[in-house]
């Protein structure tokens, strides 16, 4: 089983946090976007992943490879890479696995992260595309159904067709047969919403070759496309995962993460709070916020704010939402 993970992006939504660090690498409670990814399927796929097949943006440095490399190894597999030069959209985003587009897998755009039940069923189906119930499904592409078979994928529909979205996450029986529907779209110069190559019409015309759909569902679909949402998703997996943490000295109120070699002393940190690896707090409040590794934050009052890695804060209070290896005083 393959995960064909397409991260080209760079996420500029969340900026300034993704100005070096690709969205999906940003740490959500401890582990990165991509790593959440890879770990949900493991725990729910009736086999396991054999290889992670990576699309990335050209700017990426080797760090990057090196950190998929290593999600791979924690689950005995393999990691592949390849290059989008040119976002054309998300079919031309697939296309860039080239000639890892054989076999079974599973094709998830690192947009988002989820959370579903195991004992997924991937049985006589070609495809099996994940979906969450929306009330405005204008912003998203749909699936139609007709009892437990989808008829028909919209991408955005401007009438009310369907309320269950897709999420961008799909199984495939044959990657190879998805291949060549997109290369149908590339010869046929057949573009979509944003006159881009969209991955809806590549399995629109599978449904149009009578290849058998079906859907699943998320429990919990959480969106960490904006820094707001970003915010409000690390809010959500601190109360579901449970997240709590104990200091000498320090009023810690759960839930709270915090990552290895944080060191906090005195002070009140949570609820709601987020400290990644190396990151130190000293004297100050926060709730609410994010604070990514070997941040320093001396003497403030934080609450819904996001600090970036290597930032240093001191004697602030407030709302604070700055980049990598920036510095703000009160």
């Amino acid at each position: 089983m393959k995960l064909i993970i397409p991260m080209a992006g760079r996420g500029t939504r969340v900026r300034p946090h993704s100005h070096v660090t690709p969205k999906p690498l940003l740490p959500v409670c401890g582990k990165s976007m991509v790593e959440r990814i890879v770990d949900m399927f493991s725990s729910v796929l009736p086999r396991p992943i054999t290889d992670g097949v990576f699309v990335l943006g050209p700017d990426f440095g080797p760090e990057v490879r090196e950190s998929l490399t290593n999600i791979c190894a924690k689950h005995g597999a393999n990691a592949h890479f390849a290059v989008q030069d040119v976002a054309l959209g998300t079919a031309h985003a697939v296309a860039c696995a080239g000639d890892e587009l054989e076999g079974e897998g599973i094709v998830v755009f690192a947009d988002t992260l989820f959370y579903m039940n195991p004992g997924v069923d991937l049985t006589e189906a070609d495809v099996v595309a994940w979906v969450k119930h929306v009330d405005d499904p204008s912003a998203y592409g749909v699936a139609v159904r007709e009892g437990d078979r989808i008829v028909k994928l919209v991408e955005k529909p401007q009438v009310l067709i369907s309320t269950e979205a897709l999420i961008g996450i799909y199984y495939v029986k044959d990657l190879a047969v998805l291949r060549n529907a997109i290369q149908y779209l590339f010869d046929n110069k057949v573009t979509g919403v944003g006159n881009e190559y969209q991955l809806t019409d590549a399995f629109d015309r599978l449904l149009k070759e009578d290849k058998v759909f079906k859907t699943a569902n998320v429990t919990h679909w959480l969106d960490c496309g904006t820094i707001k949402a970003l915010s409000e998703t690390t809010h959500f997996i601190l109360d579901h995962e449970n997240h709590t943490a104990s200091r000498e000295g320090v009023n810690i109120v759960p839930p709270v993460f915090l990552g290895p070699d944080v060191v906090l002393e005195g002070g009140t940190i949570g609820p709601h709070v987020s400290i990644e690896a190396g990151a130190k707090v000293k004297n100050s409040t926060l709730k609410n916020s994010v604070v990514f590794g070997n941040a320093s934050i001396t003497g403030s009052d934080l609450d819904y704010s996001m600090v970036g890695k290597n930032a240093v804060v001191k004697s602030f209070k407030g709302t604070l939402n700055i980049g990598d290896h920036s510095e703000v005083s009160g």
